[in-house]
């Protein structure tokens, strides 16, 4: 098969890092000769993340164009010629057989570049909502693997792949036993439980949400699991007890989302392909602070198909409890929720994506 190279970049968030590992990973698994080199963002944490998964990584001095006039804005031009000569250089000295991107600014120049010296690139774009560096890049792709319906308002017909996202593999069979999940946590074995998930750092609305509202939650019975984040476990720490568990973040998410009854979540690309494996009832509180609202889109196409919750952030005060009192009070509604959201589970989305890569290799 000789020896194969690949280029991978993505990053700028743990959404456009893990997708791009885990597509590294998998290439790995079949051919173990192969030798690969990512491209990052300098300043970002894929420069920390990458090395951590055990990959070379590479950084360009990048970064996104701000919405209003600023210091760094009068950078921009300079940062993307700095960025396509270094990217040039890499892919000059790598020569990879292959390029993919995963999203973020860094693969921008990455794959405009790998493009004009004629190496096929793929795309995995993992929102229902085409991120703006994909956009720009999708005339130069071969191949664009995305995770759902209708892409083609922003993509070449033609280009599209459904695949799905990739998803961290421990949660593909969640085998993870209630009673080893219930000890693990120190929880109640007869109550039922609440997973609060505000993503690696933590999500502030959802925070102050459940700090509002343990009294109710403990009024309906409930225990919760509460992954408040990094930035935010000082703050809520104190909260901790035998039915409300305080957490900076959960080591061991298969044993998590097997404790859990109902899930309050944010609605980035990543958390949604996971819970779409997991099939429990989802409340979503997309983050309104994300670029183009993707979050909010990304659930919305949930709720569509009947799959999912999603309350507002500006919405929250006046209706989470009502809302969330129909929910807990009717097993049907649990039960289809569940049923509906694993419906649209795609658990073999790296090895299709994967196929893909394969087809440009031949």
């Amino acid at each position: 098969m000789g020896n194969y190279r690949f280029i991978l970049s993505g990053g700028g968030t743990g959404g456009h890092i893990y997708p791009a590992v885990a597509i590294a990973n998998e290439l790995k698994r079949r051919h173990p000769d192969a030798k690969f080199l990512f491209v990052g963002a300098k300043d970002k944490m894929e420069m920390e993340k990458v090395p951590q998964a055990g990959y070379e990584i590479k950084g360009l001095w990048i970064s996104g164009l701000q919405r209003k006039l600023t210091l760094k804005n009068l950078m921009f031009p300079f940062k993307v010629i700095s960025s396509l000569l270094g990217a040039r250089k890499i892919v000059k000295q790598f020569k990879p057989q292959v390029a993919i991107g995963t999203g973020g600014f860094a693969s921008g120049p990455l794959l405009r570049v790998a493009a004009g010296a004629g190496i096929p690139c793929v795309l995995q774009e993992q929102n229902s909502f085409a991120g703006i560096t994909n956009k720009l890049l999708a005339g130069k792709a071969e191949k664009i693997c995305v995770a759902y319906d209708g892409m083609e308002k922003f993509f070449p017909k033609e280009k599209i792949v459904k695949t799905g996202n990739p998803i961290r593999m421990d949660l593909v069979d969640l085998k993870a036993d209630r009673k080893e999940a219930i000890a693990f946590f120190g929880l109640d074995a007869n109550k039922k439980t609440l997973l609060v998930l505000g993503g690696s750092l933590g999500a502030r609305r959802i925070n102050q949400l459940v700090e509002k509202e343990l009294d109710f939650f403990e009024k309906q019975g409930l225990q919760l699991v509460w992954q408040c984040g990094k930035l935010y476990h000082e703050d809520y720490k104190k909260y901790d007890s035998d039915n409300v568990k305080v957490l900076p973040f959960v080591n061991r998410m298969d044993l998590a989302y097997t404790v859990a009854d109902v899930i309050i979540s944010r609605a980035g690309a990543g958390s949604v392909s996971e819970l779409c494996l997991v099939g429990k009832p989802v409340i979503f509180i997309p983050s309104p602070n994300v670029a183009e609202d993707h979050q909010t889109k990304n659930a919305s196409a949930l709720v569509g198909e009947n799959a999912a919750i999603m309350m507002k952030e500006s919405e929250l005060d006046g209706s989470f409890e009502n809302g969330f009192i129909q929910l807990m009070e009717s097993e049907e509604i649990q039960k289809n929720l569940g049923q509906n959201i694993k419906k649209l589970a795609m658990p073999k989305a790296t090895e299709h994506i994967v196929d893909e890569i394969e087809k440009l290799l031949r």
